[in-house]
């Protein structure tokens, strides 16, 4: 981003030679010093060569009108580095005093917000993030991008976004994986945690059950309660959540996997009475499995016993994969039947993904994110299309394509950044 150090001076007469050689090399030098004089950069900036034109962009002592003249450079790697440069000096500008050169900087980085590649506003987004200093209406802008690579990382982190703010974003129906960037937010208001619950996203509200920094009123968690026993996702973040009510305690026992139900029974961090609370739910729940009444969800008051729970889509998922046969076809035979969750479960073992990970992507309604996790499970590109269309509800106009018929539509490395931005190594 900076001009380079450098080495030894390099005198006018010296650097203008070097500026207007043919030499592409030279000419680059040229543009990354901190030393050279802002005609010579200004003039660089309309050099042929775009890796002279991307030092200009990088380079701090480049003028501001040679940044202005490169916000419309046809190379997307030239406005990405001009965009990191300017969205770092832009909390920096004085708020009482707005002056040309400042104008000019405002005017740049508000350009770059607004570029049509995402790569270019995302940089924007990802830099002012977490700024105070951030001009509010360029941070309500970057919070509403369609694009989730844009507009979570402002979702999440900016603490320019009020309240009111969030539950107007959560109010516009946005796609998951905005309420989930929403749910992650630190210090989430019990208001806007209840606005989370109401959409009954199973991305969102896992993550905001994941999320111990937020505020969630003991009705709210009532309510997810009611509901978790269809959300199997929750279940984890619901036994881990801190400051568990009792009567809460009580009623996860009902419904979650043994494995899970052990895991809040051994709480050391529980207060005594929750903890008697899940031992005498636990002691209930193995009663009634020894009478041969199955797992009855407790405190919900039905006399009639239930069915004993079917195999969960993680298990089966898992049995299938340990026994050879969780093959492309299985997949494909679970998204015929509508057996989403199975599909999920699939995408996690396959492709050694975290469940709440592909909930996430899934949930974010990202056509490459959904294709690179399609890739690392490892499946044709013609059932990842499937995929997109009816497990992430993609509209059919945004749905990656194979390209030459078969393969997928981009590079390994952009593969790996996909999943990178969830949290995924490569």
């Amino acid at each position: 981003m900076k001009g380079s150090t450098p080495t030894t001076p390099l005198d006018y007469d010296t650097a203008k030679k070097l500026a207007a050689s043919d030499d592409a090399g030279q000419r680059r030098m040229v543009a990354s010093r901190a030393d050279t004089k802002p005609e010579l950069l200004f003039y660089l900036a309309n050099d042929e060569s775009a890796e002279v034109r991307r030092e200009i962009a990088r380079n701090n002592a480049t003028p501001r009108q040679a940044d202005l003249l490169l916000c419309g450079d046809p190379d997307e790697e030239v406005r990405s580095g001009l965009a990191r440069k300017i969205a770092m000096l832009v909390p920096t500008l004085p708020a009482d005093r707005v002056g040309q050169l400042e104008r000019m900087t405002l005017d740049i980085v508000e350009a770059l917000a607004k570029d049509q590649a995402s790569a270019v506003r995302r940089v924007v987004a990802e830099t002012l993030k977490d700024q105070p200093g951030a001009p509010p209406h360029l941070i309500q802008q970057l919070a509403r991008d369609l694009e989730l690579s844009v507009s979570g990382p402002v979702l999440r982190f900016s603490p320019l976004l009020t309240d009111d703010d969030l539950l107007s974003i959560i109010g516009s129906q946005p796609m998951d994986g905005k309420l989930v960037a929403i749910a992650q937010r630190a210090g989430l208001s019990g208001g806007v945690s209840e606005a989370v619950a109401r959409t009954q996203s199973e991305a969102a509200v896992a993550a905001l059950l994941g999320n111990e920094s937020a505020q969630i009123r003991e009705e709210t968690l009532d309510r997810i309660i009611d509901m978790a026993p269809r959300f199997e996702p929750w279940h984890g973040p619901l036994v881990r959540r801190p400051a568990l009510p009792p009567k809460a305690a009580a009623r996860i026992v009902g419904f979650v996997s043994e494995q899970l139900m052990r895991v809040l029974e051994n709480r050391t961090d529980l207060p005594p009475d929750v903890r008697a609370a899940v031992r005498s739910a636990v002691q209930e729940r193995a009663r009634n499995a020894n009478k041969g009444g199955g797992a009855e969800p407790l405190g919900i008051g039905d006399d009639e016993p239930e069915e004993a729970p079917k195999e969960r889509p993680m298990d089966r998922a898992r049995k299938a994969h340990a026994a050879g046969k969780l093959d492309e076809d299985m997949v494909a035979a679970a998204l015929t039947q509508g057996d989403r969750a199975f599909v999920l479960a699939a995408l996690s073992v396959r492709g050694n993904v975290p469940i709440d990970a592909v909930d996430k992507i899934i949930g974010g309604q990202s056509a490459r994110g959904v294709t690179a996790l399609c890739w690392r499970a490892k499946l044709s590109m013609r059932l990842c299309r499937q995929i997109q269309l009816r497990v992430a509800n993609i509209p059919p106009t945004s749905v990656l394509n194979a390209r030459e018929g078969t393969h997928y539509p981009m590079s390994d490395s952009e593969m790996n950044w996909q999943l990178e931005f969830f949290g995924l190594k490569a």
